[in-house]
Parts: structure tokens; sequence; C-alpha cells
């Protein structure tokens, strides 16, 4: 009788274990970048998992890496719809829809990573931050990722070292810029750079410095040029969460999130300037010819930027020009 007893009671225990299981809310949360082999904006997603699992609120993240759940390119429509809970989204892929986003890789608007983090607190990214919560989502966290040049013909430092190659640029202000240099454009996410360059479709690309290390681009390319002292790219890819999936959180959820995502962007602030160097150095380790852009070179690449990306951003986006001016006047 008393086995019957206990048999019953541990049966309730797992029960009550289960029920209170089963009660959790769970957010799914998409990247395109690799999990798990040290990219720092899987790592930001898998610590705000790791914070909100912490907080004991009631919430889970479960992490979806390398486009196991959505494409690069489906994950602003699914999260804008409330198909999808959370993303780590370079923002620009979304500028098709909202074309204020090619501002968040505009060709020199962003200096050094400094610079970035004056941004953050900026009107400029209030402005930005309004279309996205018009769109249907908000940030739970900032990151500005500087990127470079990579090629498998010549080393992109001048306009004129583009002529003629086929280029994977990002976005369309640095589409813009690239092709009235003289390059051809072939669009696609940084996921799928490393094939288009193996199979001949890419000559060169533009991405992130942590990209040109997470996918491994050193092996296909012969010359890399670096950030250095004028970084010419720069994109914002902050962590985003649905709107709808918002709303329907309750508040002690809300605060776990947006605590997790202050100290995924405090640990991101953290890394950022020594992704540049890791970048550096594995492709001098692999045999890549490293070099940088003179003072001269990047104000030659900024003046065909003011008059094909900068010019036509100001006349087709709405609030084009009052979104540009509000980046230029932080110093």
């Amino acid at each position: 009788m008393q086995r019957n007893h206990l048999v019953t009671a541990a049966a309730l225990g797992l029960a009550i274990a289960a029920s209170h299981a089963s009660a959790n809310t769970v957010l799914r949360a998409s990247h395109q970048f690799p999990g798990g082999q040290g990219d720092v904006r899987d790592e930001m997603v898998q610590m705000m998992a790791e914070e909100v699992a912490n907080a004991d609120v009631g919430l889970e993240i479960e992490v979806y890496p390398g486009q196991s759940l959505f494409k690069a390119r489906e994950q602003w429509g699914a999260l804008a719809r409330g198909r999808l809970d959370i993303t780590s989204l370079p923002l620009d892929y979304a500028s098709g829809r909202h074309p204020e986003f090619s501002a968040t890789l505009m060709p020199g608007l962003v200096r050094n990573h400094e610079h970035a983090q004056r941004l953050n607190d900026s009107e400029y990214m209030d402005m930005i931050k309004d279309v996205i919560q018009e769109g249907g989502a908000r940030v739970l966290a900032d990151a500005w990722l500087s990127g470079g040049f990579a090629s498998s013909e010549q080393c992109i430092t001048s306009p004129d070292t583009v002529d003629g190659q086929v280029f994977r640029a990002a976005g369309p202000a640095f589409e813009e810029m690239l092709e009235a240099a003289g390059a051809s454009i072939a669009s696609m996410p940084s996921s799928e750079i490393y094939t288009a360059m193996q199979t001949g479709v890419l000559d060169a690309a533009n991405t992130s410095s942590m990209s040109f290390v997470s996918y491994r681009l050193y092996e296909q390319v012969e010359c890399l040029t670096e950030p250095g002292d004028f970084a010419l790219w720069f994109m914002y890819e902050p962590i985003l969460i649905s709107e709808q999936v918002w709303q329907d959180l309750n508040d002690e959820q809300q605060a776990a999130l947006m605590d997790a995502g202050e100290k995924a962007e405090a640990f991101f602030a953290e890394e950022a300037a020594a992704i540049d160097q890791q970048m550096v150095d594995v492709y001098e380790e692999n045999g890549v010819e490293v070099v940088k852009m003179t003072e001269e070179d990047y104000n030659a690449w900024l003046e065909i930027a003011r008059e094909t990306s900068y010019k036509n951003f100001a006349e087709n986006v709405p609030n084009g020009q009052a979104i540009i001016d509000a980046a230029l006047a932080v110093e």
C-alpha cells in the first residue's frame, strides 16, 4: 500500500514538473551564421537564450543557426508577420521592403567602432528604429560590424581596382558605388559567397570581418583588404524580436529579454574591434595577402558614393536626406 502511495506521489511530481515545463513560452530565434563556431552574432543570441532561461520567467529561447529554420532573406518577412520570434539580421537585407534600412550599410557613414557606439544613441538611430517598429519588429540589441573587401583576382584598394570584377556588395548603397567604379554585381547573402566564389560566379566580395572568418572565405581568395584606419564598410546587424510576439509577453518576460539584450550588446561591444584583428591573423596564416586602403583611396571611394548611393538615397527614400544628415551630425 505504501509502495503504491510512493509511486503515485512520484508520478504526481513528474506530472507537475512536466506541467511547469510545458507552461514555458518558447521563442524561436533564427539566424544565418554558423552555430557553435565562434561567430559573435551566434554567441550573442546564445547568450540571450541562457540569460532568459536563468531569469526564470517562464520563457525559453530555442536557437536555430545556419539558416536551419529560415533562409537569410526570409527572416525579416517572417519576423514582421509573427511567424518568426527572434532573429540576428543584417538589417540592410530588408531594404527591399524598407529602403530606409540602406542607411545602415552606407559607404563611409560609420568611421570606426567608437563612432558606431555613438550612433546607437543618436537621432539617426531613433529614425531607423521607428521604421523597424513600424515594420513589425523591435530591437533587443545593437551591433555594428566592420568589414572589408576580398578578391580572387587582385587587391581592392582604389576604385579602379574593381573594374571588370563580379562583386557581391551586400546592399544597394555599395552596389551603386561599385557599379559606378566598373564592377558587375551579383546579389546574395553572405552565406552564399563561398559557393559563388568556388564556382566562379563571383570574383570579389565585401562582407563583415566576422563573416570573412566564419564562412572560411580565405579558402577562395588571394587578397583581403582589411578595415584599417579607413573602414569604408560598416553594417548594422541587430537582434530583433517580432512586435506581435513582444506584445504577447508579460512584463517580467519583456524585462528579462531587454536585460539579456543589454548583456549581449555589451559583450559584442567588447569583442567588436578584436574581430578585425582575428580576421587579419586568420587570412595571413592561410597565405592570403592582406592590404589596407590609404586615405587617398578612401576619399576616392567616398566621392563616388556621394554621387551615387548618397544622392540616390536622398532623392528616392522617404526622409532619406534627413536620415543621412542625422548620421553625419554624430561626431
